[in-house]
């Protein structure tokens, strides 16, 4: 008996202090020791309702789709991991808003069940589009993320009579004075320009289907030929902030605020609002080798304008006051056709390519 117990304990020992890496425990309390090779992961930020069978937002096209058949429980996130096994892909809902994006991607990334070494990155959801830039239903392959929320903002009804703005950044005194703080310089993002590069040309000649409603209501932009056109493929660059915000003034905002953190470089195209969390993980986790956070690319897709039409005011423009239904919501599902139509197509291309492109970016070949 004293032998059996003494065999009992050295089993415990072992198991109390053998290396965590060579067990993977999962959040349903299972046991795994072969890690699933992840070659792409689908982000997306929103869904309305259930997964598949409703009335889509920006995950049930690629949950039905491309399709990712299987679930996976994870009660860190938004809801459920997808997941098609036989294509390695991943997909993802960080739900709304910088804070949930990050703490949902840095839940992903450290969950033991993936190998993520190797994967690359699409985000892929809808946003608001400057109307001086391109149109509602447009794809838009950002370069340069600017975090909107880590600043100071005195009341618009309270600012002094030269200031253009209420926002301006922390460490200074007045809107845009000086250049950019060096301080936190972590809100300002760069992607990869080649592996971007490359996306944009892989999708640059895609025909994004075009509706009645959309013409309709791209009429009101008179004075933004951008804003008139059908939907097409286009760079640019994204404000990223919790606040769903609308109107001219703080467009005019956005468009000085962009370039000012970037020292030019950056040129404001779309307003969205959990990117900048979303980076700011991948790039914490590139530092921990769980990912390359050089194989991300950023995919947004207009469902509307970021500023009202001429004769509106930003509060009806926002609200869709006076405007048909069918037109106020007019770019809505069209932008989750066109994230799905032109992200879909760099991930199977990815995926078909894996031979490749599994040690080398298609932006580096």
């Amino acid at each position: 008996m004293i032998q059996l117990y003494s065999k009992i304990s050295l089993v415990l020992l072992l198991l109390i202090f053998l290396p965590f890496s060579a067990l993977s425990v999962v959040a349903d309390n299972s046991v795994v020791t072969d890690k699933i090779p992840i070659k792409v992961v689908v982000v997306t930020m929103f869904e309305r309702g259930e997964s598949t069978g409703d009335d889509p937002a920006e995950f049930q096209h690629w949950v039905e789709r491309f399709p990712l058949p299987e679930q996976l429980a994870f009660p860190l996130g938004d809801r459920e991991i997808r997941l098609n096994r036989k294509k390695g892909v991943l997909g993802v809902v960080t739900g709304i808003g910088t804070i949930k994006a990050a703490a949902t991607i840095m839940a992903l990334g450290l969950d033991s069940r993936f190998d993520l070494s190797n994967a690359y990155f699409v985000i892929a959801g809808i946003a608001g589009i400057d109307p001086a830039d391109g149109s509602i239903g447009s794809a838009v392959w950002t370069d340069w993320v600017v975090d909107g929320d880590l600043l100071h903002q005195v009341d618009a009804r309270e600012i002094p009579e030269d200031w253009s703005t209420g926002y301006f950044p922390r460490a200074r005194q007045s809107p845009f004075q000086g250049t950019a703080p060096d301080t936190n310089r972590t809100f300002v993002f760069q992607l990869n320009p080649k592996l971007t590069d490359w996306a944009y040309t892989l999708t640059k000649d895609v025909k994004i289907p075009d509706t009645n409603s959309m013409q309709k209501f791209r009429q009101r932009y008179k004075g933004f030929p951008n804003a008139q056109r059908a939907p097409f493929v286009l760079r640019g660059d994204q404000l990223s902030a919790m606040t769903y915000w609308h109107g001219a003034k703080i467009n005019d905002w956005a468009n000085e605020w962009m370039p000012y953190w970037t020292e030019g470089k950056a040129r404001f195209v779309t307003s969205a609002m959990e990117d900048s969390g979303t980076l700011h993980s991948l790039e914490k986790l590139g530092l921990l080798g769980k990912v390359d956070s050089k194989r991300v690319l950023l995919l947004r897709t207009a469902s509307n304008y970021t500023m009202q039409y001429d004769g509106a005011t930003a509060v009806d423009s926002l609200l869709g006051n006076g405007v048909p239904k069918e037109l106020a919501s007019a770019g809505f599902l069209p932008s989750l056709e066109s994230a799905y139509l032109i992200g879909s197509k760099v991930v199977n291309t990815l995926v078909d390519g894996w031979e490749a492109y599994e040690h080398s970016s298609p932006g580096d070949q």
